[in-house]
C-alpha cells in the first residue's frame, strides 16, 4: 500500500524513474507469469469453471503458456517478444472442513524461455520464475454454484535485474487475496457462468527505487457441453492497476482480452485437460498480444 508521506525526489531523479519503471513494464510485460510490471498474477491462467475447486485429494495440474507480442502502444517500433512458461502446481485438497468449506492448500514453481526485443535492447533469458504459496483454499460446492476463497504469497525466486531485462523474477514480494463463483443454471449442470477475482498487493521492489500499485484481476467465462464430459465456451479477463505505488511515476497499467476455450477429459489418458486462445486489446502501459494456455490435469 501507498505510504501516506511520498519521499520527494528531484525532477531529473524522478524522470530517470519514469523511464526505469516504463522499461521495466516493457521488458517483463511479456511472458504470462509475468504479465506487467505491475503484478505477479498472469491474468487469464484459469478459465471456464474458474472457480470450481476440485473434491478431497492429491492433483498435479501442469500449465503451458504460449506468448507473443509485436505491439506496445506507445512504445518502440520495433518491440517484439516470444515466451514460453511452464508451471506445475500441486493442489491437496484435505477432508478437512472451515466454515462448511473443503480446505486445501497449493503451491505453484514456474520456469521457462523469454525473448525480447525493446528499442535497442535484444536479449533471451531461460530460468526459474517466482514461486507462489497458496496456503488457504477454501471450496464450497453447492447444488447451482460453487464458490472459492483463497490467499496467497508471491515469493521473488526467479532471477531478476533493474530494466530492460527478459529475466523471469519480478523482484518482489507479492500478497494476493482470491474470491470466485461459478454458476450452473440448469441441473444437468450442462451450462455455466463464472467470475474470479484476485487483490494483489507488492512490496518495494529490490532492482527499482518504487513500490507497484495494487492490481485487480477479473476473469471471467461462459461456457456450454457440447458432449459428455466436454464444455466449450467464451473466456477473457481483465487486469488493471488500481492504486498509485510508492515513488511509481508511470500511468496505472491496463489490460482486457477475450478468446475461446476447449475443456473436457481425455478418453485416452484420463487426464482432465483445457485449451484456450485469449487476444489482448485495450492496454494501457502493456503489450497487446496473444496467449495459448494448455492446462493439463491429473488425480494421483
Amino acid at each position: 500500500m501507498s505510504d501516506s508521506v511520498q519521499t520527494k525526489l528531484p525532477a531529473n531523479a524522478m524522470k530517470k524513474n519514469i523511464r526505469s519503471l516504463f522499461l521495466f513494464a516493457a521488458s517483463l510485460a511479456a511472458a504470462p507469469l509475468l504479465v506487467c510490471a505491475q503484478n505477479h498474477y498472469p491474468a487469464g491462467a484459469e478459465g471456464i469453471r474458474a472457480a470450481s475447486l476440485p473434491p478431497p485429494g492429491l492433483y498435479f495440474r501442469d500449465y503451458s503458456f504460449f506468448y507473443w507480442a509485436d505491439k506496445l502502444p506507445g512504445g518502440p517500433s520495433n518491440f517484439d517478444v516470444f515466451a514460453y512458461v511452464n508451471a506445475p502446481r500441486l493442489i491437496w485438497m484435505t477432508e478437512h472442513k472451515i466454515l462448511g468449506a473443503d480446505y486445501g492448500m497449493d503451491v505453484i514453481v514456474p520456469f521457462g524461455y523469454t525473448q525480447l526485443t525493446a528499442g535497442g535492447y535484444d536479449d533471451s533469458e531461460f530460468g526459474l520464475g517466482d514461486v507462489q504459496i497458496e496456503p488457504v483454499l477454501l471450496s464450497w460446492h453447492k447444488p447451482q454454484w460453487d464458490f472459492a476463497l483463497a490467499y496467497g504469497i508471491w515469493a521473488p525466486t526467479g532471477k531478476s535485474a533493474a530494466p530492460p531485462t527478459a529475466r523471469l523474477g519480478k523482484g518482489f514480494w507479492s500478497h494476493m487475496f482470491t474470491a470466485g463463483a461459478t454458476w450452473y443454471p440448469d441441473t444437468n449442470k450442462t451450462w455455466s457462468a463464472s467470475v474470479l477475482s484476485r487483490y494483489e498487493i507488492h512490496t518495494q521492489s529490490d532492482d527499482v527505487p518504487a513500490t507497484p500499485g495494487d492490481t485487480f484481476t477479473l476473469e471471467f467465462g461462459l461456457a456450454k457441453q457440447v458432449r459428455p464430459g466436454w464444455d466449450f465456451g467464451l473466456v477473457g479477463y481483465w487486469q488493471e492497476q488500481v492504486t498509485d505505488g510508492k515513488n511509481d511515476g508511470t500511468p496505472d497499467e491496463r489490460i482486457l482480452a477475450l478468446g475461446p476455450e476447449l475443456a473436457g477429459r481425455c478418453p485416452i489418458t484420463g487426464m482432465a485437460l483445457s485449451l484456450r486462445y485469449l487476444h489482448e486489446f485495450e492496454a494501457r502501459q502493456r503489450p497487446e498480444g496473444h496467449t495459448v494456455t494448455l492446462t493439463l490435469t491429473h488425480r494421483f
